[in-house]
């Protein structure tokens, strides 16, 4: 008997002792991992029907040491709003009110105060702290300062297409992430299911390994991004003194470690500041870099020329006739200048950018050839890259049986893809010939410490790491000798680089402007263990006909910079710059 007594005796306090680890492990669950999240509920006890942004992650920039920056997260405050069946002298009430907030509509008060049958007037959304609790205090009657939160966007316009903003939903009251990494990242950020109630019986007893451990993009995570903010200032300060000098209708950059495809800056003008979306401008809203096509002209020349060295067609010292003026398939080729160069090598193709020579290589590939290795470069699909409405790249003409159209996709015209979509190719030169998979954020943050980094598609050989090698030499040659300037701006350190000034095409009478170019510019560095990838484009500047004119200084600035800011040795000294920022 007294056996089977302390044999129930030790099934009982082994119960027990599961149910307080349970209880242990919920308590911690809600205190702990989820305790901000509820105390933020009770908060919202007492806060009017203002739609789901209550509860929302946070989107952060990272810095280079690893620190991150919110720049996307919530804000509270109050909403102020009326009683008018309360309100017993609306003229008085609204002057208590107007003492704390000089900016209230004397009309709008006074009307909504006429509603007598309405219980809930809002008058003003986005009041601060300090004048909440300062109408609180002036106890008037009928008059309603409730607690409320608001997405708010610290860094104001930086990186905004990036970013995105909360915006309503189609149902008018509930919020959505519209744009930017908000949109793409929406369901991770919705925190709709912390606002309902739960039992703690039914969570006591619920898987909470399941709960601690996402199996996929859940709802209430964090978005940590490679944008690094400081990069990203440089970066717009760029482009705001480039529109200044040059007046262009629209121009961008992106900054991307072509390694590992992650995007640590990325912008256009012009822009909008998420804070105030009801003055922005509806056609600065959506990100060009990602939703526009383009036909970028010469910064295509070097990937036509990695692909005729990787399929033997040509090597670097392969020469040919340079003619000037070529007519096939009854339209005519020429130089920019129309100027014959005679018998030249490979190099003088880049170097002299030379439309003879790119046909000369075209020719030799084939059609076929051609199309297959723009095909292993992106060129005719999207990227994939993590922000909304990426456009789909213009390319039938490579479905055309005539050499012609291959020639001229060759030298960047005839075809039109998205910025995003030339940066990722022309990484592959600079990625030992793999083509990188672009992308913002690169890992979701959960309750608890809880980090899930985000997979992308690994990088797929486009090119052998030889091939690729040859023409990062070439383009390291036109830095040296033909850039304008360059060469002599940064000698310890090996650029490869090229610019590129396309024709625009005219949609009404066909053809193409006579007198409008985009001029584009790209360039990684150090060239044979790149870091970094640049590429800048601008669309109708003014005063100028050839990018190397207008990109040159600004993508040197921009190369000085990033190697001084993250302590990059230079390949052709000892030196080492040192980061003062």
């Amino acid at each position: 008997m007294r056996a089977k007594f302390r044999f129930r005796i030790r099934i009982i306090a082994l119960a027990l002792m599961a149910l307080a680890l349970v209880i242990v492990a919920k308590l911690y669950t809600l205190q702990i991992l989820h305790g901000s999240e509820l105390r933020t509920q009770v908060d919202d006890q007492n806060v009017a029907p203002v739609g789901s942004a209550l509860h929302r992650g946070t989107i952060y920039f990272t810095q280079k040491d690893g620190t991150r920056i919110p720049v996307a997260t919530l804000q509270s405050g109050y909403t102020l709003a009326i009683q008018p069946a309360f309100i017993e002298d609306a003229n008085l009430a609204y002057t208590r009110v107007q003492s704390v907030l000089p900016a209230i509509d004397r009309e709008q008060f006074l009307a909504a105060a006429a509603r007598s049958r309405d219980t809930y007037e809002e008058i003003s959304r986005r009041v601060d702290e300090e004048a909440g609790q300062a109408l609180s205090a002036l106890e008037v009657r009928g008059v309603l300062p409730v607690r409320d939160r608001w997405r708010f966007y610290p860094a104001g316009t930086l990186a905004a297409h990036e970013i995105g903003f909360l915006g309503y939903a189609e149902d008018g009251r509930t919020f959505e992430g519209r744009y930017g990494l908000e949109r793409t990242y929406d369901p991770v950020l919705s925190r709709a299911d912390a606002a309902k109630s739960r039992s703690f019986v039914a969570d006591l007893v619920s898987d909470v390994s399941k709960r601690l451990t996402p199996a996929g993009r859940e709802a209430g995570g964090d978005v940590v991004t490679a944008l690094e903010p400081t990069v990203q200032r440089y970066l717009e300060d760029t482009l705001k003194a480039y529109a200044e000098a040059w007046q262009p209708r629209t121009l961008g950059g992106i900054i991307m470690d072509p390694q590992t495809g992650a995007i640590l800056a990325m912008a256009s003008l012009p822009t909008y500041d998420p804070n105030d979306i009801k003055n922005a401008d509806p056609n600065a809203l959506t990100n060009p870099l990602v939703s526009s096509v383009l036909e970028f002209g010469s910064t295509m020349k070097p990937i036509t020329m990695a692909a005729a060295l990787d399929a033997n067609v040509v090597t670097p010292e392969t020469t040919y006739n340079d003619t000037g003026i070529l007519t096939i398939d009854k339209k005519t080729i020429r130089n920019f200048d129309g100027k014959a160069r005679g018998v030249v090598p490979m190099q003088e193709v880049l170097s002299q950018s030379l439309n003879i020579g790119i046909a000369h290589i075209v020719e030799k590939m084939g059609p076929t050839t051609m199309r297959d290795y723009l095909q292993r470069f992106g060129i005719t699909e999207e990227t994939g890259i993590d922000l909304p409405s990426e456009a789909t790249p213009l390319v039938r003409n490579l479905e055309s049986p005539r050499i012609v159209e291959y020639i001229t996709a060759g030298y960047g015209q005839g075809v039109a893809i998205s910025p995003i979509a030339m940066t990722r190719a022309l990484a592959t030169l600079a990625n030992r010939g793999q083509v990188p998979q672009p992308h913002v954020a690169v890992s979701l943050e959960y309750p608890g410490g809880i980090s899930k980094p985000l997979g992308w598609a690994p990088p797929r050989q486009a090119i052998r790491q030889e091939s690729a090698h040859e023409v990062t030499t070439m383009l390291v040659k036109v830095v040296d000798t033909a850039l304008r300037g360059g060469g002599k701006k940064i000698p310890e350190l090996s650029v490869a680089a090229k610019t590129g000034t396309a024709q625009i095409a005219d949609p009404e009478r066909g053809g193409y402007y006579a007198d409008r170019y985009l001029h584009s510019f790209f360039g990684y560095f150090p060239a044979y263990d790149a870091r970094f990838l640049v590429f800048l484009y601008s669309v109708e500047p003014q005063g100028a006909k050839y990018a190397s004119e207008t990109w040159t200084d600004p993508f040197f600035n921009l190369t000085t910079f990033l190697m001084t800011y993250y302590g990059v040795p230079y390949d052709r000294a000892t030196t080492t710059p040192v980061s003062t920022l």
